[in-house]
């Protein structure tokens, strides 16, 4: 929801230390696992002091490195990912049929099943995620092949995860208490009945990160990127099992009062049951590693206080932008308590999941297009700091800036145009249905407007990754939460509820602008100029491609009644012939107009796709 920390991991916590590699997050290290590492002593060994066994496994491809390739790795894990995403906009658009999309069960449902995953990034997500691979990976080298201190390791987890999980699931009234605008009694009780089978997932939220983190260690990468999907499976099932049992969400259903203990076991345990299968069916693989892993207690000088150390201005990162959003998604839970005192008319009237819908929908273009060219950028600007190549690492910067702009552009006015119809589409199939997906439909506005300056300012935090430097980004990101939530709670003060998610929804664009300005600063005071006019030019080029575009999707959109309730809201079907339609549309015009154009930084975009797809080659010109 706000301006998180992105999942890019900085090489080094703060300054450069002397022994200690990158921790690679699971895309980087699908591209580059190959990174050496120092002895357990912080000196390299030397072949003289390798044991015959030992070199003749030199001669063997080392375990970190995957045995078919890494460009291989790297396409089973974008796979999953993308299969992954694809379930949970299907199961996201489920759980609105089956219990609409703005209303109270829905804002309790999403709520009780987005902490669990919040409280276990602050708690450990980011220590398990920056600092494991590393040592495990260094642990491999030993003759043992790090069994023991993969057992240690993993009976800490084991231990740790699970006294915080029953401490935090037996405070889960309180919990939902604490982070709710003013709930009824009966709407708590409710959210803490869900809590209570829902906060069980943090420990297997744990178990999960672990135990793939030591299968990405060993170079198996498939499994720990594949596993989400068994979990969208599983809760797909779910939500259409419920569906058939219970029925379908109907304007006229009295939710507070006609909801079951029934029906809370079997949303919110069906839910944690497909959590718990993602990181239960990682230890099929792990147990063919063929390292020995049992029980092993005992963890001193394991090292992890000083990966602890490095890691440091990281995990105050991740902790600042997570209590952030759980303080923004409070306020926002106002609207929940304003709707169920409205008569009519609340259908109109977005919550927590509404807002959250709209984040997952505006967040593709960037995870798919930005995220895939920064991983690539970034191992270059790492290197080019790393040798104090500062002309190339402006060059660098300039570049992916520009490159953005192509697939930024026109998401920003895909989204604007389509937004009623996307809205529509998770929505719901109640009566008053087409009122929730203009609810989210406005959210995806008030949000698209800000994603050029997330993804920019996003980028420009990797600069400072890439020159070993997690200080600053936690600073920026400090500031801004602090600025933001100053903001968020003085409008909650003024503004009445119902209007609190449009004005947060608008203020994380504003924070998106005011990200990247303080980002561009600091970048231009360290570094030096990147060439912002031409960056800026850019933008306009594609911004008048895109608008083309949009002219053009507006006038298929509105033939198909996307501006007066008609054939584009009828139903979620017809909203996905609406948004397909509009969507070829838009995209012909906006190649079109850029070749016409000549815009270099789009046949910059094409050359990496056109390697993986020959036959688009064609479209860059």
């Amino acid at each position: 929801m706000s301006p998180t920390p992105s999942p890019y991991r900085p090489r080094h916590g703060g300054k450069k230390p002397s022994t200690t590699t990158t921790p690679p997050s699971p895309a980087t290290a699908a591209e580059h696992p190959a990174t050496e590492l120092s002895g357990a002593d912080g000196t390299a060994a030397t072949d003289a002091a390798r044991s015959p066994q030992t070199q003749d496994a030199a001669t063997q491809t080392p375990s970190h490195i995957p045995k078919s390739g890494t460009a291989a790795a790297s396409a089973l894990m974008a796979a999953g990912t993308m299969v992954s995403r694809v379930l949970g906009f299907l199961r996201t658009a489920l759980l609105a049929i089956a219990i609409g999309s703005t209303t109270l069960m829905a804002d309790v449902f999403e709520k009780a099943n987005s902490i669990p995953n919040i409280i276990y990034l602050i708690l450990a997500g980011g220590m398990f995620n920056v600092v494991l691979v590393p040592q495990l990976i260094k642990a491999a080298k030993r003759p043992d092949r790090g069994a023991d201190y993969t057992s240690r390791l993993l009976t800490l987890a084991v231990i740790v995860m699970g006294a915080a999980t029953l401490l935090i699931t037996l405070a889960a009234y309180p919990i939902i208490a604490s982070l709710t605008l003013d709930w009824t009694e009966p709407m708590i009780a409710l959210g803490a009945a869900f809590a209570l089978w829902t906060l069980p997932q943090i420990f297997f939220y744990g178990l999960y990160a672990v135990v793939g983190q030591i299968l990405n260690a060993n170079a198996k990468f498939g499994w720990y990127m594949w596993a989400p999907v068994l979990n969208n499976v599983i809760a797909i099932t779910v939500i259409i099992s419920y569906i058939i049992t219970f029925g379908r969400y109907s304007a006229a259903d009295q939710q507070l009062t006609e909801w079951t203990a029934q029906q809370t076991m079997w949303l919110a345990g069906g839910h944690t049951l497909g959590v718990a299968l993602q990181a239960l069916i990682l230890l099929w693989p792990l147990s063919k590693l063929g390292i020995p892993i049992r029980p092993k207690f005992g963890w001193r000088g394991m090292g992890l206080r000083q990966t602890g150390k490095i890691a440091g201005w990281t995990l105050a990162t991740m902790t600042v932008g997570n209590v952030a959003n759980l303080l923004y998604l409070r306020l926002i839970s106002g609207a929940t308590a304003t709707r169920e005192q409205m008569t009519e008319g609340g259908a109109a009237i977005p919550g927590e999941y509404a807002a959250n819908v709209a984040e997952l929908i505006v967040l593709l273009p960037h995870s798919v297009f930005v995220l895939s060219i920064a991983t690539v950028l970034f191992n270059q600007l790492s290197r080019s700091m790393d040798l104090g190549h500062y002309d190339d690492a402006r060059a660098l910067i300039n570049r992916g800036l520009r490159i953005f702009a192509i697939p930024l552009m026109f998401s920003v006015v895909a989204i604007i145009i389509l937004a009623g119809p996307l809205g529509r589409l998770f929505g719901g199939a109640a009566e008053d249905s087409h009122l929730a997906g203009a609810a989210i439909g406005q959210l995806l506005v008030l949000l698209a407007l800000g994603l050029p300056f997330r993804s920019a300012n996003f980028y420009l935090l990797r600069v400072f990754y890439a020159a070993e430097d997690a200080r600053t980004p936690m600073l920026i990101y400090s500031v801004v939460s602090g600025i933001g939530l100053i903001t968020a709670y003085v409008m909650a003060f003024l503004a009445p509820h119902q209007q609190l998610p449009f004005l947060i929804v608008g203020l994380f664009s504003v924070l998106h602008l005011l990200q990247y300005v303080l980002c561009h600063i600091l970048v231009v005071r360290r570094w030096g100029g990147f060439g912002l006019s031409s960056v800026l030019s850019a933008y306009v080029r594609a911004g008048f491609a895109a608008l083309a575009a949009g002219a053009a999707g507006a006038l298929v959109l509105w033939a198909m009644g996307g501006y007066d309730w008609g054939f584009a809201w009828n139903s979620i079907l017809t909203a996905v012939v609406a948004c397909a339609a509009v969507g070829v549309v838009m995209g012909a015009v906006f190649v079109a107009v850029l070749r016409a154009m000549q815009v270099r930084e789009f046949r910059e975009f094409m050359e990496p796709v056109a390697r993986r797809v020959p036959a688009l080659s064609k479209l860059a010109g």
